[in-house]
């Protein structure tokens, strides 16, 4: 499911400017530019059909491109608007003013839709917690964003990332929620798949008044094919560090459908 090439480039990319030995077989790797480019080829096919406004400044492909570096670099708005401008302003010459990205980031966060995977018949449902503060700062402030709950058998304040997966391991679906809500809220994902797909699931999944007809509820030590959804959150976690975030201003909501199709 996951190239090791591509895992390195990644790699690369995120610690790009710092002193470090030549691995074995690494001594050729893509620079940021080289990657920046191929991640835009990437991106804009599936996007060539939407329109663009006239008085745009960026096409809809750069917008969704712009929005994964920022994902990928794993910094604030500021720090990664200094790295844009400074380093790689030649690649987006229309760049606008930071805040106005920002705004484009919030607006068109719906356009990754189109990385959307196929269904397959055997899928995998899983939630994955999202820490943004401390148990201890909890209501400390009236515009707080997360809800007190349990991931993993620890006590966070946060929220929860609901992942639907296809048997290679392609987003096909997905929702968030707040920590304290329960997994049976987030059915909708199994039934919009319904006769297409196969989902497992573990029995958090199981809902009193009653389960999709396409959901298989796995008791713990069965279909270990279930594992294919942990490795991809383990790989959000690891590439975007999702599982802990700080809260930002302008609210910007990456899909985690845009990191998986690297794969």
């Amino acid at each position: 499911m996951i190239g090791v090439g591509r895992v390195a480039v990644i790699r690369e990319f995120l610690h790009a400017g710092q002193e470090r030995a030549t691995l074995p077989g690494t001594e050729e790797l893509m620079t940021t530019a080289e990657f920046i480019t191929a991640l835009f080829c990437q991106i804009a096919d599936p996007l060539s059909g939407i329109p663009t406004h006239p008085h745009a400044r960026l096409w809809p492909s750069e917008v969704v491109a712009l929005g994964l570096l920022h994902a990928l670099k794993g910094v604030g708005h500021r720090p990664f608007y200094r790295w844009l401008t400074r380093d790689y302003r030649p690649l987006f010459p229309r760049l606008p003013e930071r805040t106005r990205l920002l705004r484009l980031f919030r607006a068109h966060h719906d356009w990754t839709q189109a990385f959307l995977a196929a269904p397959t018949v055997p899928g995998v449902i899983d939630t994955s917690g999202i820490v943004l503060m401390h148990p201890i700062r909890e209501g400390r402030s009236p515009q707080q964003m997360g809800r007190k709950g349990l991931s993993n058998h620890r006590w966070m304040v946060g929220g929860t990332r609901c992942l639907l997966v296809n048997q290679y391991g392609l987003v096909v679906g997905w929702d968030c929620a707040t920590a304290n809500a329960p997994d049976k809220t987030l059915q909708w994902l199994i039934r919009q798949v319904d006769g297409r797909m196969i989902v497992l699931s573990d029995t958090a999944f199981h809902a009193a008044e009653g389960d999709p007809a396409n959901l298989t509820l796995c008791r713990w030590g069965e279909w270990e094919d279930r594992i294919l959804v942990e490795t991809v959150l383990s790989m959000l976690t690891v590439v975007l560090h999702c599982k802990r975030t700080i809260r930002l201003k302008a609210r910007v909501v990456l899909p985690p459908q845009v990191v998986i199709m690297l794969w």
